[in-house]
């Protein structure tokens, strides 16, 4: 008895002496949780013969560029959405407050008449879509500007609201301003922060769109402005990241009765008013104007995702995506296979398994949105952990 007892005490101490050594080991660490980067749209978006539509552009057409009466910054082939085409690149060398736009002007804006896309019209409800790109390493937070919807009126550039998409912080706000007052137009020049009433700019995104949850991958964007009726608290301006709405004011008084001109100008932006702290870029590809909800990029209905390059130990041994057709994940619809060699994934049949009806079909359905999320595995084995559900599309 003696004898067994002594044993046992050799083997807890002998346990618990191992159990400290491994303890004390370094533990590895699991890579960074990756995002689907863009996908390969379809070349001719629907939007681009939508009657709805009242300006788009994916800066591939030269003939579109030279549709802009004011345009800045060059248009490049790297970074692009979908590994094809150009976007349009915002600049910013250190110190600087930004180098990068595009004006367009539409409906019945008083300037720049040559250039105004469906002059004449009247608009008083209006969406806008751009997607972003920051890289990896983006610092600095958000440069101040990022697009705006605004009503320009005669004489000059006065401006009888405006609807502003501005940084706070690391995320996105919506300010809207007015320059009316009554039936009289106010302001006297363009941006007359002395003769505008602001609308209120709080709360901000939960979305971090310029910290990590918009970090190296390509983010839509999407803004609504709605006008007013004339004499009436009705107006509205919404702002939706990566599909979810993430701001909204209501019962806003744009115009007061003002009802001579509609919105007529939509602008992207890089104005940045501190200026960056060192020297990076940030690219806006697939703009839109629209009288009704844009939402994502279409695609085919076998899909081809690309995946962010893997950042963490060692090298990249595999990685996983799963697609749901709701935003939550609750309906999973098609589970991939790992992938081991290469950061593009066709959605089919041979790369996964399709967990719906669309298992007989070997291909996603029709005019769907779809959500993805994704993780990756290290050469040592350790997985990451999934994405957030991101990257929505739309099946042609």
């Amino acid at each position: 008895m003696k004898r067994w007892f002594r044993s046992w005490i050799g083997l807890s101490v002998l346990s618990a002496w191992f159990a400290s050594a491994c303890s004390a080991l370094p533990a590895q660490d699991a890579p960074e949780v990756p995002r689907i980067d863009s996908l390969v749209i379809l070349e001719q978006q629907p939007a681009e013969s939508d009657l709805n539509v009242i300006w788009f552009d994916d800066f591939d057409s030269a003939e579109r560029q030279s549709r802009y009466a004011e345009k800045s910054g060059d248009l490049v082939d790297q970074p692009r959405f979908g590994g094809r085409g150009r976007s349009l690149r915002m600049n910013y060398p250190k110190g600087s407050r930004g180098i990068g736009g595009r004006k367009v002007f539409f409906g019945d804006s008083p300037t720049h008449r040559p250039h105004v896309v469906r002059a004449g019209e009247t608009f008083n409800d209006v969406y806008w879509r751009i997607y972003v790109k920051h890289p990896h390493d983006w610092e600095g937070g958000g440069p101040a500007k990022l697009s705006r919807a605004t009503s320009l009126v005669p004489p000059g550039w006065r401006q009888a609201m405006i609807a502003h998409v501005w940084s706070s912080g690391e995320a996105l706000t919506l300010d809207p301003a007015s320059g009316v007052r009554e039936r009289r137009v106010v302001t006297t020049k363009y941006n007359d922060f002395d003769n505008l009433r602001w609308l209120g700019n709080k709360p901000a995104s939960r979305f971090k769109l310029h910290g990590s949850d918009g970090a190296g991958w390509w983010v839509c964007v999407e803004a609504r402005a709605r006008l007013n009726t004339p004499g009436k608290k009705d107006g509205l301006n919404q702002l939706w990241i990566d599909g979810r709405l993430e701001a909204e004011r209501r019962d806003l008084d744009w115009r007061g009765d003002f009802d001579e001109r509609g919105i007529n100008a939509v602008f992207l932006e890089a104005y940045w008013n501190q200026g960056s702290p060192v020297d990076q870029a940030r690219w806006f590809d697939n703009f839109i104007v629209s009288t009704k909800p844009i939402g994502p990029v279409v695609c085919s209905r076998n899909p081809v995702l690309i995946k962010t390059p893997y950042r963490g130990p060692g090298k990249q041994r595999a990685w996983q995506v799963e697609l749901a057709v709701d935003s939550l994940g609750e309906d999973v619809v098609w589970k991939s296979k790992p992938v081991e060699s290469s950061d593009r994934l066709t959605i089919d049949a041979a790369t996964g398994a399709f967990t719906d009806a669309s298992e007989s079909k070997g291909q996603l359905d029709a005019g769907r949105v779809y959500h993805c999320r994704v993780r990756q595995q290290s050469d040592a084995g350790l997985w990451s952990a999934w994405s957030p559900w991101h990257q929505s599309f739309v099946t042609q």
